[in-house]
């Protein structure tokens, strides 16, 4: 029985572990659950498999959720500050940090502190300080094992092989709805466009990621801490039908994939039984279903933000904890009408320009950054 806090339980990823935990009673047991804004879903999946602890980061939903739950020996907390306590609690032996954005750093660090493997599902952690959380992960003798379909797959290519016979990683992308437009079409592209991804049911802040390149970024920057890669060992192709979830070569020139339908409950299935291996009732792949598998290289004169991405990450230091938060208050403005889909790499550019650089920043120059690049992107979108 492997004991298992969800932070994020009730978003996309969150939701479909719990289902993969549903499906598997005799394996895991859930001992705390947190979501942000969703108090009935989060009250729900609470009364459901019944944690010791639930946790709701907006604070104006507590006493909804207290309500709710008084009847029963849960103990219910409020606030981002809690999110730290579910992820340390007693008896834990997996967190799954499903959370969207920086807000998952904190949590994720008291969660190593604390000895706990972590599921990761919230990339922003190691993009916003990976150096910071791989370390301890050592310090601490912790696994990190990746959620995200792609680095789940590097990971499960690695099995049994050395990081050392690493000579390139392969993350494929689908080009979301807007694969081979040009700048012209992107300017004038909405919302509701953007958010129609063609292979993937995601939520809003990682589709609209999606369809500007910028998770494909993001996931380059992660890639890097997870598989201690150099900046030139990662390539990003763009893979139309999402069946191949990404690729290594080694350095005899042999490669290895890891294939499947795109459904996240295959890699939330793969990290939560790690090291092993369950079965499952998903939907099997059928060669005949998808006779040609095509690549693309990804256009990164048109998509700036995998550039500026990678721009970022050889630059270093507090760089890609910049164009984290820059990124994650422009797709915020975009999504509700304020910025265009080409202005927000503009903004993101601008930050990186007008921020202050730090080598080796510590966790407070990490916080820092994050909190003064948020309020600098939040004027240059007012403005």
């Amino acid at each position: 029985m492997k004991n298992i806090s969800i932070l994020g339980a009730t978003g996309s990823v969150g939701t479909q572990a719990l289902n993969v935990i549903e499906a598997n009673p005799e394996l895991y047991r859930v001992l705390a659950l947190t979501g942000h804004a969703n108090a009935n879903l989060l009250i729900e999946q609470a009364l459901k498999f019944k944690p010791l602890m639930v946790v709701i980061t907006d604070e104006s939903k507590y006493q909804t959720v207290k309500a709710a739950l008084s009847g029963t020996n849960i103990k219910v907390l409020a606030g981002e500050a809690a999110l730290c306590e579910a992820a340390a609690l007693d008896g834990v032996d997996l967190v799954l940090t499903a959370i969207v954005g920086s807000v998952g750093l904190s949590p994720t660090i008291a969660a190593i502190k604390a000895g706990k493997d972590i599921a990761l599902a919230n990339k922003e952690t190691l993009v916003v300080a990976g150096d910071l959380i791989t370390t301890l992960a050592r310090e601490h003798n912790v696994n990190i094992i990746p959620v995200d379909s792609e680095h789940s797959a590097i990971f499960q290519c690695l099995v049994g092989e050395s990081t050392a016979a690493i000579e390139k990683i392969y993350l494929t992308a689908s080009g979301g709805p807007f694969r081979g437009k040009d700048r012209s079409f992107l300017e004038n592209v909405t919302k509701a466009q953007a958010l129609k991804h063609p292979n993937w049911v995601m939520g809003a802040k990682i589709t609209i990621d999606s369809a500007s390149l910028m998770n494909k970024g993001l996931e380059v920057i992660e890639a890097k801490w997870l598989f201690n890669l150099e900046v030139d060992q990662i390539d990003v192709i763009v893979h139309p039908q999402s069946i191949v979830h990404s690729l290594v070569q080694f350095n005899d020139g042999s490669m290895k994939a890891q294939m499947g339908l795109p459904d996240m409950n295959l890699p939330i299935h793969y990290a939560l039984a790690y090291p092993d291996r369950i079965s499952s009732d998903f939907k099997r792949f059928n060669f005949m279903d998808y006779p040609e598998l095509n690549f693309y290289q990804a256009d990164q004169e048109t998509f700036r933000n995998l550039d500026l991405a990678y721009t970022a990450l050889r630059k270093g230091g507090n760089m890609p904890c910049i164009i984290n938060a820059a990124n994650e208050v422009v797709v915020e403005a975009f999504l509700q009408d304020r910025i265009g889909f080409l202005q927000m790499s503009d903004v993101i550019a601008s930050c990186m320009d007008g921020m202050e650089f730090i080598e080796k920043p510590s966790l407070n120059n990490y916080l820092e950054t994050d909190m003064h690049t948020r309020i600098f992107a939040g004027q240059l979108v007012t403005n």
